[in-house]
């Protein structure tokens, strides 16, 4: 389906449970984020994998926020970075890397082993973005699905011809990226676009100006790894977009858009779900 995404679209991807589940059936989720200036991007996107529905979420963040991470979301498994984090990434079904990793030697060695390494989906944002940046080989010889979740302005530093300021279509421009290198992108912003390298093309419908806060971003990035682990990646993206939006559409109906924040977004994921499993329509 080229297009719009709409609610009726998302809806029709949500996970189902049966009764007879446990957690390893909701997918293992490893999220690589945070440094000592950004413990606030790592929290934001672990507490958005668990409301996403992950069975588990493993977060790795340096020894000097791991207190912070570990009583910011008490859901998630937190491992030190130090301690290694390969082992864990065996086992898990997704992982996403970059929120508040920041742009060291070690955050740019992790993102490129991960690139050569990685036998499941890589959801990279942020900074790790800014590796892919300087990287392209690494994204175009990587074995594994790969998701980028860029804004405009990220988007220019990975595809300078194909920035905002050359007057080519959102949709146009993400898409020619995402069939060159193969990969999965969400271009970010008013009206999101989602590029599959596949050519299709889905423009999001839901969302507000509320959004355009610090966070976001990483919460989007948490909930797509999220869904990953529990359904097809390409349904899990599309569906992630949405309800990630649609939650912030959800939050104008009793605050202004100038409050609405990161966390009010990811406490909202639970009424987005259940609207869109038809009980609210």
């Amino acid at each position: 389906m080229d297009g719009k995404l709409t609610r009726e679209y998302a809806a029709s991807m949500l996970p189902k449970r049966s009764s007879n589940t446990h957690k390893g059936d909701f997918g293992k989720v490893l999220l690589i984020a945070g440094n000592i200036n950004y413990s606030g991007a790592a929290v934001l996107t672990a507490r958005s994998a668990v409301r996403g529905g992950a069975g588990l979420v493993y977060l790795s963040v340096p020894r000097t926020i791991y207190t912070i991470a570990s009583v910011g979301c008490l859901e998630a498994i937190t491992i030190r970075r130090e301690d290694g984090f390969y082992e864990t990434l065996q086992k898990c079904d997704v992982c996403a890397v970059g929120p508040g990793l920041g742009i060291s030697e070690d955050s740019k060695e992790t993102v490129l082993a991960l690139l050569k390494t990685s036998q499941i989906p890589l959801i990279i944002d942020a900074d790790g973005l800014s590796v892919i940046a300087d990287n392209l080989k690494m994204l175009d010889a990587a074995a594994c699905p790969i998701v980028l979740t860029p804004h405009e302005g990220e988007f220019a530093r990975l595809a300078p011809s194909l920035a905002e300021s050359t007057g080519v279509k959102k949709e146009t421009r993400a898409s020619l990226f995402a069939k060159a290198h193969k990969c999965t992108v969400i271009l970010k912003g008013s009206g999101t676009v989602i590029a599959y390298p596949d050519g299709q093309i889905l423009t999001n419908t839901s969302g507000n100006p509320g959004m355009a806060k610090g966070g976001s971003g990483d919460a989007l990035t948490g909930l797509v790894a999220a869904l990953a682990g529990q359904i097809p990646l390409k349904e899990a993206v599309a569906l992630a977009v949405f309800a990630h939006s649609y939650a912030a559409d959800i939050l104008t109906e009793r605050m202004s858009e100038l409050s609405i924040t990161a966390h009010d977004i990811i406490e909202a994921y639970g009424e987005a779900f259940f609207r869109l499993n038809g009980v609210d329509s």
